[in-house]
């Protein structure tokens, strides 16, 4: 059975646009180049009707000095979460770059995560079976693999090299 053809959506005016954005960011954490590029695809998809032209960072920035947005924090929960699951300080830099916040940001996030950087690094170990929790002693081919993947997930090389030197005797591996 054919569909009948969708209403075309109507255009943006200024009271739609804000209510677009107030929408997005109620429902996700979210940075201020995120929602400009959000409102900014809106925009294209349904057109503007309103007088002038749409005021997309006039309102991004509006919505950050009310405190709606806050790259800052989004940058804390975002690395700390990633922190969380064994990502290395490349891969979470990489993320919040993704996400809009600045480079100088993502970077000074990290430098405050150092410490937290390594136990990352030894939880993802853990997870995966690497190095001092492997199973069995590696080949090298294995050991390549252990490399790679913890290469992957953003560690340092020194860090990741530290790991798999780790002793499994110790039982509390401490780097």
């Amino acid at each position: 059975m054919p569909r009948s053809p969708r209403k075309a959506a109507t255009p943006f005016d200024a009271e739609a646009l804000e209510r677009a954005a107030l929408d997005y960011v109620a429902r996700y954490a979210t940075t201020g180049a995120r929602l400009s590029r959000y409102l900014t695809r809106k925009l294209r998809e349904r057109g503007w009707q309103g007088p002038g032209e749409p005021q997309v960072e006039p309102l991004v920035r509006r919505f950050a000095d009310k405190g709606f947005i806050d790259d800052r924090s989004f940058a804390i929960v975002r690395s700390d979460s990633m922190l969380r699951r064994g990502y290395g300080a490349v891969r979470i830099k990489g993320a919040l770059q993704m996400a809009g916040v600045s480079s100088e940001l993502a970077q000074q996030v990290m430098e405050e995560n150092v410490e937290e950087a390594e136990q990352a690094a030894l939880r993802y170990a853990r997870r995966r079976r690497i190095g001092p929790f492997a199973e069995a002693p590696p080949d090298p081919d294995r050991k390549r693999r252990w490399v790679a993947a913890m290469a992957r997930a953003g560690h340092s090389l020194d860090l990741i090299f530290r790991i798999l030197e780790a002793d499994p005797a110790d039982g509390d591996i401490d780097l």
